[in-house]
């Protein structure tokens, strides 16, 4: 293990600068990621290290970054796009959803592009600067979704998606960038968390959350308010995941927990959880000891006033009112 604690930010810069010195064909790309590090000083001190070819600052589109990255991941480099707030990303949405996640099927190449920027809320980002965009791309075949909750997952997870060989979403949750409690010690050696593998990270016999990114953390929290005030034992899940889906590991919690709660910061409608629930739905529902209930954002636009945005966001007393009315169906 190294003997130094890192944050959920660092964990990502170090992802970043080991997979550029392990294999040339990786690449940096985005608006200020040379000169400044980006806006978060994820990348900074990589162009001293690789140089103005590998850390490349480019101008102020994203449509052009995203095309760019995809035409080079086709002649066989294996681009890092940097959205410099994934609010952004719709700019190069044409590329992602007509070219990127195609491409496999029309000619059988590999597409191996990551595109990560920060998303979420709780930074008084106002609606331009908090978007969390993950259901628009789990709509879409080819392309996978990734959401790390941890220092460890936030690294192992993006070594793992820059060596995969199809297209990549890589969402950083900005909320958990700098959190004192998730700094880790990371192991030294090299490692990778595979893609698609769920983890629990709470274990419990009475319901099973489902969620992903930092709701993972206010869903723990919740957790403990209820074994402490209800004496409920709560599972909860992290998808880690979105696309593709660990679906084993969600029917093994329900099958013993009979309940089901899916978390989520993205609005309710159209949600992960509208799929997560039909899923269950499908394949479940002779587990079921009650409705699958859902918490997540309100059907509107991202606040920007401080106490609107706290209203706006699921939170640990949201899920702990929920958690109890469905342990008393």
């Amino acid at each position: 293990m190294n003997e130094k604690k890192v944050t959920y930010l660092e964990a990502i810069s170090q992802a970043i600068r080991e997979e550029m010195l392990r294999d040339e064909a990786v690449f940096i790309l985005g608006e200020d990621v040379g000169t400044y590090g980006g806006a978060f000083k994820v990348s900074a001190g990589l162009l001293e290290e690789f140089g103005p070819e590998r850390v490349i600052d480019t101008p102020m589109s994203e449509a052009a970054i995203i095309g760019s990255a995809i035409g080079s991941a086709l002649m066989g480099m294996r681009p890092i796009a940097e959205m410099q707030f994934i609010d952004f990303i719709t700019c190069g949405f044409d590329q992602i959803i007509n070219m990127a996640t195609k491409m496999y099927w029309r000619v059988g190449m590999p597409v191996p592009v990551v595109i990560r920027g920060p998303a979420g809320g709780g930074t008084k980002g106002g609606p331009f600067h908090s978007a969390s965009p993950e259901a628009w791309f789990f709509h879409t075949p080819g392309i996978k979704v990734v959401v790390p909750s941890t220092a460890y997952d936030a690294k192992g997870l993006l070594k793992a998606a820059i060596r995969d060989n199809n297209p990549v979403l890589y969402l950083e949750h900005k909320l958990l960038y700098r959190l004192p409690f998730l700094r880790e010690e990371l192991p030294s050696e090299d490692y990778i968390v595979p893609l698609g593998k769920a983890i629990i990270r709470r274990e419990g016999e009475d319901m099973t959350i489902l969620t992903y990114g930092a709701m993972v953390h206010q869903c723990l929290r919740a957790a403990q308010i209820l074994e402490k005030d209800d004496d409920l034992e709560v599972e909860v899940m992290d998808l880690r995941c979105i696309s593709p889906l660990d679906r084993e590991a969600i029917q093994e919690s329900v099958k013993r927990t009979n309940k089901v709660m899916i978390v989520h910061e993205d609005t309710l409608t159209g949600g992960i959880g509208a799929e997560l629930s039909a899923i269950l739905t499908e394949d479940l529902f002779e587990y079921l000891d009650g409705p699958i209930t859902r918490v997540a954002a309100p059907d509107a636009p991202f606040p920007y006033a401080p106490e609107l945005e706290a209203a706006y966001l699921p939170n640990s007393e949201k899920i702990v009112a929920a958690a109890r009315e469905l342990a008393a169906y």
